[in-house]
C-alpha cells in the first residue's frame, strides 16, 4: 500500500477544517493501487467547492480486475468457506474498528458530502457498526429446510452464497449505504465490487483498509472509485458478476436492469426514488408535527430517498400548522457541517445545488406561492435555504418529481379519502409518515398508502431488524432484517431416492 493509497490533494481553503485523505487509490485484491490508465479525478468539498482530493479513476479495465479478484476469492477463497461463525467474528472486528475511527470518519463525510459531523458521530457511524453487528450475528443462521417429498424420496434445501456482487451506492448516506449492502453480502459468504459514488468515494476507501485490518480475506472487498457510465457500467454489465446491488435514482435503476438484461441475467436490487408523502391530521400534536414535517424534509439538507418532501394538512389545523412551519424554516440553521449548531449543511455539490434551484424556479413558475427560503445561502458553496412552497397541485413538478433538496410542498386536505388518493398520486412508493391520535386512522392510512415503509407518529424511525424497500417505481428488493439476506442468496434444492425406492 505504497503512500497508504493516496494520490495526494489540494490545499484547503483558509479556515475550513479538512480531515487528512489517507486512502484514494483504488483498492483490488486486498492492495491499493492506482488506475490502469492512471488517471484520476476530482472529489470537492461542498462547503467552498474546493478540490479535496484527486481519486484514482477506475474504467472497464480496474473492474475487470477487481471482477477476478472477487471471483478468486470466492471460488478458491477462505470467506465462502468459513463457518458462519467464523465470518461474524471478523465482521464483529470490522465494526470494532469502524467505532474506534468515528471521529476520522464522521469528518471524511463531513468534508465530502457536506454531512453533519456531529449526527455522523452520533447517528451515521453507530448505525453502521450496529449493521455490521446485526449482520455478524445473522451469519451463522443461514440455513435450509426440510421437505416434505411425495414419493420415496427425501429432499432439503440449501442456501448458499450467490457469488460475486456489484454494490453500487449514493452519495447522501457514503457510510450507512456501504454496510447496507456489504454487510448481509459478507454474511452470506459472498464477495462483493463496490463503486462509491463518485462525488464522495472517500470513506468507502476507509473502510476497505479496515476491512483488511479486521482479517477479511484478500479479494472480498473491492472498491473502484469511477463515474457510472464507465465505472458503474462496465460492473453492471460484467458477464462473471452474480448479482447487483443499487440504490440511487430510478432513472439509472432502469439502466441497471437493462445491463443486466443484457449480459448474463444477473440478480438485481434497486432501491430508487422517492416522493413520499407526511399526513398531518386534525387531531395531531400541532407542535410536533411541525418539528417532524421540518426533520423529514431537512434532514440532511433533503438528500434523503424518504425524505417527506409532500406534507399533507388537514384544513382544520392547516393554517396553524403554516404559521408554524415557516418558523420552523426559519430557525434551522444552515451553515458548516464541522459546526455543532448548524441543522443543515451544503449540497452535495454544484450539479445538485443547481439542480434544487431550478425546481424552486419550476414551483415559481407553475403558480405555487413561495412562503419562505428559495435562494442560496451563502457566498460561497452549494447551500440552499429551507424552503416552503403552498398552494402546491399534484401535477406540478415540485409534488410529483424527486428533488433530493430541502424543497417542502405544503398541501391542504379534507377527508381520509382524499388523503389517500392524494398520497398515492405518485409513481413512488418508498415511505409514508401519518400524524394523528386516532389507531383507527392510523391504521386505516398505514394500510391504504402504497409505500414501503409507513412510519406513524415518527420519522426516519430504522432499524437493521425492518425491511427497507420501495413499491412502484421505487424498487424492489429490501435491505436491512433478514429478508436482506435473500439477495445474497441462492436457494438449492436437494432430492434423494430413498435405499428402497424402485428408482433407486
Amino acid at each position: 500500500m505504497a503512500s497508504n493509497g493516496s494520490n495526494g490533494k489540494a490545499a484547503p481553503a483558509a479556515g475550513v477544517v479538512v480531515p487528512e485523505i489517507k486512502f484514494t487509490k483504488l483498492f483490488i485484491n486486498g492492495e491499493f493501487v492506482d488506475a490502469a490508465s492512471g488517471k484520476t479525478f476530482e472529489t470537492r468539498d461542498p462547503r467552498t467547492g474546493d478540490v479535496l482530493a484527486h481519486v484514482a479513476e477506475a474504467d472497464k479495465a480496474d473492474v475487470d480486475l477487481a471482477v477476478k479478484s472477487a471471483r478468486d476469492a470466492f471460488e478458491h477463497g477462505k470467506w465462502p468457506r468459513m463457518s458462519g461463525y467464523e465470518r461474524g467474528r471478523i465482521m464483529s472486528k470490522l465494526a470494532d474498528l469502524v467505532e474506534q475511527h468515528t471521529e476520522e470518519l464522521a469528518a471524511l463525510d463531513g468534508a465530502d458530502a457536506g454531512k453533519l459531523v456531529l449526527l455522523g458521530k452520533i447517528i451515521d457511524i453507530p448505525a453502521a457498526t450496529q449493521m455490521l453487528r446485526y449482520y455478524a450475528g445473522a451469519a451463522d443462521k443461514i440455513h435450509g429446510e426440510v421437505l416434505r417429498v411425495s414419493g420415496k424420496y427425501q429432499g432439503y434445501t440449501l442456501k448458499e452464497p450467490v457469488g460475486v456482487v456489484g454494490v453500487i451506492i449514493p452519495w447522501n448516506f457514503p457510510t450507512m449505504m456501504f454496510f447496507l449492502k456489504v454487510s448481509p453480502a459478507l454474511a452470506a459468504g459472498c464477495t462483493v465490487v463496490v463503486k462509491p459514488a463518485e462525488q464522495t468515494p472517500l470513506s468507502a476507501l476507509y473502510y476497505a483498509h479496515l476491512a483488511k485490518l479486521a482479517g477479511v480475506p484478500d479479494g472480498v472487498i473491492n472498491v473502484v472509485p469511477g463515474f457510472g457510465p464507465t465505472a458503474g457500467a462496465a460492473l453492471t454489465s460484467h458477464m462473471d458478476v452474480d448479482s447487483v446491488a443499487f440504490t440511487g435514482s430510478t432513472e439509472v435503476g432502469r439502466l441497471i436492469m437493462e445491463s443486466a438484461a443484457r449480459s448474463n441475467l444477473k440478480m438485481v436490487s434497486l432501491e430508487l426514488g422517492g416522493k413520499s408523502p407526511l399526513i398531518v391530521f386534525d387531531d395531531a400534536d400541532v407542535d410536533m408535527a411541525v418539528n417532524l414535517s421540518r426533520l423529514a424534509i431537512f434532514y440532511n439538507k433533503g438528500e434523503v430517498c424518504v425524505a417527506g418532501s409532500r406534507v399533507y394538512v388537514q384544513e382544520g389545523i392547516y393554517d396553524e400548522f403554516v404559521k408554524k412551519a415557516v418558523e420552523a424554516a426559519q430557525n434551522w440553521k444552515v451553515g458548516d457541517p464541522f459546526d455543532v449548531t448548524t441543522n443543515m449543511g451544503p449540497q452535495v455539490d454544484k450539479d445538485q445545488f443547481e439542480r434544487v434551484l431550478k425546481y424552486i424556479e419550476h414551483g415559481k413558475s407553475e403558480g405555487a406561492t413561495l412562503l419562505t427560503g428559495g435562494k442560496p445561502a451563502a457566498d460561497k458553496g452549494y447551500y440552499i435555504e429551507p424552503t416552503i412552497f403552498v398552494d402546491v397541485t399534484e401535477d406540478m413538478k415540485i409534488a410529483q418529481e424527486e428533488i433530493f433538496g430541502p424543497v417542502m410542498s405544503l398541501m391542504k386536505f379534507r377527508s381520509v379519502d382524499e388523503v389517500i388518493e392524494k398520497a398515492n398520486c405518485t409513481k413512488y412508493g418508498l415511505a409514508a409518515g401519518i400524524v394523528t391520535k386516532s389507531l383507527d386512522i392510523a391504521n386505516r392510512v398505514s394500510r391504504s398508502v402504497r409505500a414501503g415503509t409507513v412510519w406513524v407518529n415518527c420519522y426516519y424511525a430504522f432499524d437493521p431488524d425492518a425491511p427497507f424497500g420501495g413499491y412502484k417505481m421505487s424498487g424492489f428488493g429490501r435491505d436491512q432484517g433478514l429478508a436482506a439476506m435473500d439477495k445474497y442468496l441462492q436457494v438449492k434444492s436437494v432430492i434423494t431416492a430413498l435405499p428402497d425406492s424402485p428408482w433407486y
